[in-house]
């Protein structure tokens, strides 16, 4: 079979591959700590499972508009609206399977062949996969541990040039935790105005901020008709399984949108999209407590790592994760994933997983139990004492 070539230039989520291995050994009887999943380990709140079985009920079985229903439409846009301080038509709001189709299709509806994409590095993969599926010019902007996990304003701004098409963000980020102040993103916000870019916002973990604040680039003057959101419900309400997410945009760009989604998935469903209604407007209780565990955790896993030597690890401002410099062990960012996976007991990603300049760090996930968080951090304390 021949392949297209541009299927040559696709990649992937290591998380998944690593998840198989993990399952491997521990279908061979040994026991494995995952912390390598970017997935809240909670059940989604029961209002918004109810919602769900209602909806079944009340005939939400069908297809729906390719946009999304009108009112889930209406509740992102009050949502986005009280969030961010700035007026939405939900109009520009467009509904997909999960958040990443949202980054699949600005994509591919921005970028030309031989266009530049500026995107953080280390950072999610599919930015760069789609990046080079499109036939773009992927332009890495280092996320680096000495700026905090931010951006070095000097070194984005050396990185545009009239070939420049649209830039990603993402904070709070993914692997990191860092979050981007505001003055920095002033700075950038500039910037790009003044190269006439667009930008893709991925702001998944925006309700993930356990110290300092979220902001959105959308919110500075003359960003938002140039600003994709990116947003959805898998983190703050434990939704991963039910595939739903969202894009708020221009009205002109959200109706392209809509047409790469009539030609791929038609719509999303239905009745998520109701119980999506309720997650956003119902009661907020187990998403908050969700997260205020996760802040408990948090403090445990970067106390803990600090206490083991060889492990340098900044108290990320966000998100579910750590990203420890693991350059002192004197092993590649591969090696160290696989000898923690096969030595010690514990699934964690590479940090070159997220990126070149992911190489000596290691990411966990603290999506997991305060209890086994603390016997995964005994585990790899013993594993590396005999290094």
């Amino acid at each position: 079979m021949k392949l297209a070539e541009r299927m040559s230039r696709l990649g992937t989520e290591t998380a998944f591959e690593v998840l198989a291995k993990a399952k491997a050994l521990e279908a061979q009887g040994k026991e494995i700590i995952h912390l390598e999943i970017g997935e809240p380990d909670f059940n989604t709140p029961k209002n918004i499972c109810e919602r769900a079985k209602k909806a079944i009920d009340e005939g939400y079985t069908h297809y729906g508009p390719s946009a999304g229903l009108p009112q889930l439409r209406e509740a992102i846009a009050r949502y986005t609206q009280k969030r961010l301080g700035m007026e939405i038509d939900p109009d520009e709001v467009v509904v997909t399977p999960g958040a990443k189709p949202i980054m699949f299709f600005s994509i591919l509806a921005l970028v030309n062949e031989g266009d530049e994409v500026i995107y953080p590095n280390p950072g999610f993969p599919i930015y760069e996969s789609m990046i080079n599926f499109v036939g773009g010019i992927p332009k890495p902007i280092p996320i680096r541990e000495e700026n905090n996990f931010s951006i070095d304003i000097d070194e984005f701004k050396s990185l545009f040039s009239p070939k420049t098409k649209l830039v990603i963000i993402n904070t709070p980020s993914n692997p990191t935790g860092g979050v981007i102040p505001r003055e920095d993103l002033e700075k950038m916000a500039q910037i790009i105005k003044e190269h006439d870019c667009m930008v893709l916002s991925d702001e998944v973990y925006e309700r993930m901020v356990y110290e300092g604040e979220h902001v959105s680039i959308s919110t500075f003057p003359d960003m938002k008709e140039r600003t994709i959101i990116l947003n959805g419900f898998s983190k703050t309400y434990a939704m991963t399984g039910w595939r739903i997410g969202w894009g708020v945009m221009n009205k002109e760009l959200a109706s392209q949108i809509t047409r790469l989604q009539t030609n791929s998935n038609s719509c999303t469903s239905s009745l998520i999209q109701v119980a999506g209604i309720e997650a956003l407007e119902g009661p907020q209780d187990e998403s908050e407590k969700m997260i205020e565990e996760f802040k408990k955790r948090r403090d445990i896993i970067v106390d803990g790592l600090n206490s083991i030597k060889g492990f340098k690890c900044l108290k990320p401002s966000a998100s579910f994760y750590v990203f420890p410099n693991v350059k002192d062990f004197g092993m590649k960012s591969s090696e160290f994933e696989k000898f923690l996976l096969e030595e010690a007991g514990v699934a964690a990603l590479s940090g070159t997983s997220f990126g070149k300049y992911g190489e000596g760090y290691i990411r966990f996930s603290y999506a997991n139990s305060i209890p086994n968080i603390r016997k995964a951090l005994e585990k790899i304390k013993k594993a590396v004492e005999k290094l």
